[in-house]
C-alpha cells in the first residue's frame, strides 16, 4: 500500500465521485480509478460500491476511511513540521462547530495571521463534531460547552452571561434587569432539549426553585427572536450573540445565575500538531473571561 494510493482513496471518500477527486487534486480521472482499483486488488477488497456515477464506500471503505485522514493529517503534520522551517506557508485546518459566532471571529484572526493556509468549517450538534474530531474529518471543535471526553483536550474560550429579551410593550422592558424569581409562571420561549442556552437557564431554575410557563420550544435562534417580538413570550440568549431589534429590549437577570461557556476541543494526542498550535495561540490571544489555567488542556 502506498500513500498515493491511500490518498487517492481518501480524495474520492471525500469528494463523493471520480472525477471530482481527480479534479480535487489534480490528476486524471483514469489514473486516479487505477489508484483505487491497484489498493482494490492489492487486498482483495472492494472499497467503494459502484452504481454508474454514483458511489458509496463499503463496510470496509467506512472503516478505513478515519485511518486515512489520521495518515493524512500526521502527513500534514510532518510536512508544516520540515517545510519552511514550519511557518505554515502552506496547508489546510478543519474546524467543527456548533454555532457559528465564536468560531468566525476566530477564524477571522486566524486568517490575517496565516493567510495561505485554507481553513473550513463543519456545522453541526456537540455529537457530530465529537464524532468528526474522532474520525480526523475535522482538526478543533468549537463547543457550547465543557464535555467529559477521555482522550480529548478542552481549553475554555470564553463565558458569557445568559440575558433575556423581550417585546418592547412587555411590563419587563424598561427594567433592565429582574430576578430570576419574578420569571416564575413567566411565558418562556425555550431551546430544544439539549441546547446549552436550555441547560443553563433550565439549571439555573432548578437551583432557584422557578418553573416558569413554557409558552413554546423552539429549535432556532432566529425563530425564538421572532416569537419573542410577536409578544408570544420571553427570549433568552447569551449575551454576545444577541442581535439588536427595534422591536426588542434586552433584560438582564440580577446576579447572572444563567452562563454559556465555548470551549475548544481537539484529540489529546494532536493538540501539538503545528496547526492546530497554531491555531490554539491565535484563539487564545481573543479569550474572553477569567480562566485558571489548570481548566485547559482536559483530557
Amino acid at each position: 500500500m502506498t500513500a498515493a494510493r491511500l490518498r487517492a482513496f481518501l480524495s474520492v471518500a471525500q469528494h463523493g465521485s471520480f472525477s471530482a477527486a481527480a479534479r480535487a487534486v489534480g490528476l486524471s480521472q483514469p489514473t486516479l480509478t487505477t489508484q483505487v482499483q491497484a489498493l482494490e486488488r492489492q487486498h482483495n477488497v472492494m472499497l467503494f460500491h459502484r452504481q454508474g456515477h454514483r458511489i458509496e464506500l463499503t463496510d470496509v471503505g467506512e472503516r478505513l476511511l478515519p485511518i486515512a485522514r489520521q495518515i493524512a493529517s500526521l502527513e500534514l503534520d510532518s510536512y508544516n513540521l520540515l517545510h519552511d522551517s514550519g511557518d505554515l506557508q502552506s496547508g489546510e485546518l478543519k474546524l467543527g462547530a456548533v454555532g457559528p459566532f465564536h468560531v468566525i471571529e476566530m477564524v477571522d484572526a486566524y486568517r490575517k495571521r496565516y493567510p495561505r493556509l485554507d481553513v473550513s468549517i463543519r456545522m453541526g450538534n456537540s455529537s457530530a463534531v465529537f464524532k468528526d474530531l474522532e474520525a480526523y474529518a475535522v482538526d478543533i471543535g468549537v463547543l457550547a460547552r465543557f464535555h467529559e471526553a477521555p482522550g480529548f483536550s478542552a481549553t475554555p474560550y470564553a463565558r458569557h452571561a445568559l440575558i433575556l429579551f423581550v417585546h418592547r410593550d412587555h411590563p419587563f422592558a424598561n427594567r433592565g434587569e429582574v430576578r430570576l424569581e419574578e420569571l416564575h409562571g413567566q411565558p418562556m420561549l425555550q431551546r430544544e432539549s439539549g441546547s446549552s442556552t436550555r441547560r443553563a437557564l433550565d439549571e439555573a431554575f432548578a437551583r432557584a426553585g422557578v418553573r416558569p410557563k413554557l409558552a413554546m420550544e423552539i429549535g432556532s435562534r432566529e425563530a425564538i427572536r421572532e416569537a419573542a417580538a410577536r409578544g408570544i413570550g420571553i427570549g433568552a440568549v447569551s449575551e454576545a450573540e444577541f442581535i439588536p431589534d427595534a422591536r426588542l429590549r434586552t433584560v438582564r437577570i440580577e446576579g447572572d445565575p444563567a452562563v454559556t461557556q465555548t470551549y475548544l476541543y481537539c484529540l489529546q494526542i494532536r493538540r501539538e500538531s503545528r496547526v492546530l498550535a497554531s491555531f490554539f495561540d491565535v484563539a487564545l490571544k481573543l479569550r474572553k473571561g477569567d480562566f485558571d489555567d489548570t481548566a485547559s488542556n482536559h483530557a
